[in-house]
């Protein structure tokens, strides 16, 4: 028998609850109200995949692990698909104007396109168009 999730809920620790709203905001994420108080909101991804942004003391209530120091080490890249290759660039160039930091250059595979950006708490966010019908034909 194989676990199949219905839900991915990813917690993200953060330093300023409110600044990270407003930047994942402007990026065009929405929020559970039903799901936030001052410790805590849930970022919408899609009908099944949410983030979780936690303050860090909040966080730390979850593990008995340091938190990574995402300044200097990555723990995760959390990569999102996008519908074009526009849409990647709006997406990363929205998240550039709000604060956030270039990870690297866009790289163009043909068949797949991928820009990458670090929020203001500095976690790695992949931005990726995957065209199935150019990747069969390489």
């Amino acid at each position: 028998m194989s676990l199949k999730a219905d839900n991915i809920f990813v917690n993200l620790p953060v330093e300023d609850l409110k600044k990270s709203v407003e930047f994942f905001s402007k990026i065009g994420f929405e929020f559970d109200a039903n799901m936030t108080d001052d410790n805590a909101t849930c970022m919408i991804i899609n009908k099944n995949i949410y983030v979780m942004l936690l303050v860090k003391d909040y966080f730390k209530t979850f593990t008995k692990k340091e938190i990574s120091d995402t300044k200097n080490s990555a723990e995760v890249i959390l990569a999102l698909s996008a519908d074009s290759k526009e849409k990647v660039d709006e997406i990363v160039n929205k998240a550039l104007e709000a604060g956030g930091k270039e990870s690297y250059e866009p790289v163009d595979h043909g068949f797949m396109y991928v820009w990458s950006f670090q929020d203001i708490d500095g976690h790695q966010w992949e931005i990726m168009f995957y065209d199935e019908k150019g990747a069969t034909q390489n």
